[in-house]
């Protein structure tokens, strides 16, 4: 009976050791620290980004940026993948895909969203914007405008702005955003339609 007690016992501690030996992992030789924006794709996250508030023995406190608190048992931290935006910097690339309708002058496009992301608050100085233009779509001359931000936690954000200032640069010189479109071809109607 004690033996089958203790065998219970053992398997019921197995959780409780994975997490305290996985603390010791993240205290020791710390891939994430507490400050760090990193995303979560376990089953604990799903593709969500959160900040770290408290790294325990035996489970992590993250707190998203709906200011939901989040407690992770640390086994998941060490054993699925976390991706840390601010490990090493706060650098991060945006990449925006732009589409403009068929007939848009390219070279006056391509200038127009470089010049959109020049000068916005959070875009890197250092690091030029880049516009690529990558192919015609089936409804679109396809571009990318490749941006880096200063910090992590202000990327959509910094999305934001330059998304507007695209869309009211655009207006003004009458280049058109793309929206899809399709032809239809009638081969045999009927005489009273």
């Amino acid at each position: 009976i004690l033996g089958a007690l203790g065998v219970g016992i053992g398997f019921g501690l197995q959780g409780i050791v994975n997490n305290f030996v996985s603390g010791l992992i993240l205290l020791f030789e710390r891939p994430v620290r507490v400050g760090d924006t990193i995303e979560l794709s376990g089953p604990s996250g799903q593709g969500r980004w959160a900040q770290i508030k408290r790294i325990g023995l035996r489970s992590t406190t993250i707190q998203t940026f709906d200011q939901a608190d989040v407690i992770i048992p640390n086994a998941d931290l060490v054993s699925t993948q976390v991706v840390n935006w601010t490990l090493s910097n706060r650098l991060v690339r945006l990449i925006i895909p732009v589409g403009v309708a068929y007939g848009s002058d390219v070279p006056l496009a391509m200038e127009t969203l470089a010049a959109c992301a020049k000068g916005q608050r959070w875009v890197a100085p250092t690091k030029a914007p880049q516009v690529l233009f990558l192919g015609f779509g089936e409804s679109s001359l396809d571009f990318e405008l490749r941006i880096w931000t200063t910090d992590a936690d202000h990327r959509l954000e910094v999305l934001s702005r330059i998304n507007q200032e695209i869309d009211r640069r655009f207006r003004e010189l009458g280049i058109e955003i793309a929206f899809p479109q399709r032809d239809l071809h009638l081969r045999s109607v009927d005489a009273s339609a």
